[in-house]
């Protein structure tokens, strides 16, 4: 049940990580470091930052970091990078990217986005933003999606907004009204897609994509997929791949493919979607899909092949690992190598896991996280 209540409200420098660690009380504890592969010096990315959401109203949103030239990784390295941070990093972590040289997390319940310099974890500056959900890039803007309110379920929540931030100045430039409780985004061209849930004003979900023009940040269109939409990922043609996450009864969730060319949905694919990572022509996807008819969830994995736009009707994990997961929560692939990695929130207050696996579905190692593990940015190496 916590996870149908979270779907709707909710380079050198890089050695000076091993010190970091979290507090207890007046005392920081310094992070635990586990050898868990093979050191790869001289990688394409040096390493990837997980952040760990944490159970909302707890304030133990963490962040670890894999580092690739050692293969060392360091659990909850955000509290000595910043022993000033009085209630470290917050609130539930939504979201987290990295552009440039710097990195960024959005915390959700803090009502916050924290801006790193992305080799050592350190804040440069905190952006508020009222109950923040996702971020994404172009062109030097950041663009953050927001609730525009309160958490709390009503039909009359508000509608919610994107603003954009200067990635130099670390200034809110502008916001644009968008519908109500968008969640992801991604740019194609020039237009920046929001995918809104409508979450807060169940059973009235929303089920529009937003289409804004980056260049006047005004809403030229919204798009009818379907309701409760959620993640949204761009594929290098530029079309865009939506969820939906149904209604928890009769709507099942589904996943939906829009063509940016003519801004019209064109295909459905009749597979349970919760989360997504594109990387070259393959989608890796996972669904984990409660229902209040059954009182049961439905966990799965496929493939699809977005250059040919088709189901492969395949699991990417391959030796079993799958049966050993007990909530999937977050995944992502390694562009250079295409290793693949699921988090396991397990029963969301208990530390969770991150499995690596091989491009053929074999499990490399795991290790484990803090609570809810759910998000993972990959920092740039020597190419």
């Amino acid at each position: 049940m916590m996870k149908q209540l979270r779907n709707i409200v909710s380079v050198a420098a890089l050695a000076g990580l091993a010190i970091s660690g979290c507090r207890k009380g007046d005392k920081i504890v310094p992070p635990e470091i586990t050898p868990v592969d093979t050191a790869r010096p001289g990688a394409a990315y040096n390493g990837f930052y997980l952040l760990n959401e944490g159970n909302m109203g707890s304030n133990k949103s963490t962040l670890d970091y894999y580092d690739y030239t050692t293969g060392i990784y360091k659990s909850n390295i955000y509290a000595t990078a910043n022993p000033t941070a009085v209630k470290e990093l917050g609130d539930v972590g939504n979201d987290i990217a990295t552009y440039g040289s710097k990195l960024y997390a959005v915390i959700n319940i803090s009502n916050k986005v924290e801006v790193m310099d992305a080799a050592s974890a350190k804040r440069i500056k905190q952006i508020n933003i009222l109950n923040c959900r996702y971020i994404t890039f172009a062109n030097g803007k950041a663009y953050v999606s927001s609730y525009a309110g309160p958490v709390l379920v009503e039909p009359n929540a508000p509608i919610g907004f994107v603003a954009e931030i200067d990635t130099a100045t670390l200034e809110i430039t502008r916001k644009v009204i968008v519908g109500y409780q968008p969640e992801e985004m991604a740019v194609a061209g020039n237009k920046l897609y929001v995918a809104n849930s409508g979450g807060y004003r169940v059973p009235n979900y929303d089920r529009t994509v937003s289409v804004i023009d980056l260049n006047t940040f005004k809403e030229i269109k919204k798009i009818d997929v379907a309701i409760n939409l959620n993640r949204l990922k761009v594929d290098n043609d530029g079309d865009i791949y939506v969820t939906s996450r149904g209604d928890y009864y009769n709507i099942p969730s589904r996943l939906f493919l829009i063509d940016t060319k003519t801004d019209v949905v064109k295909k459905q694919f009749d597979i349970p979607v919760s989360n997504l990572w594109i990387a070259g022509d393959t989608a890796y996807v996972y669904g984990s899909v409660f229902s209040y008819n059954t009182g049961k969830w439905t966990i799965t994995y496929n493939m699809l092949n977005v250059k040919t736009e088709t189901v492969l009707n395949t699991n990417f994990i391959t030796d079993g690992t799958d049966k050993s997961i007990r909530m999937p929560y977050g995944i992502a692939v390694n562009p250079a190598t295409r290793e693949i990695f699921v988090t396991d929130a397990k029963d969301y207050v208990s530390s969770g896991v991150l499995y690596c696996f091989t491009p053929a579905g074999k499990k490399k190692w795991s290790v484990t996280t803090g609570e809810i593990p759910a998000h993972i940015a990959f920092i740039s190496g020597t190419k």
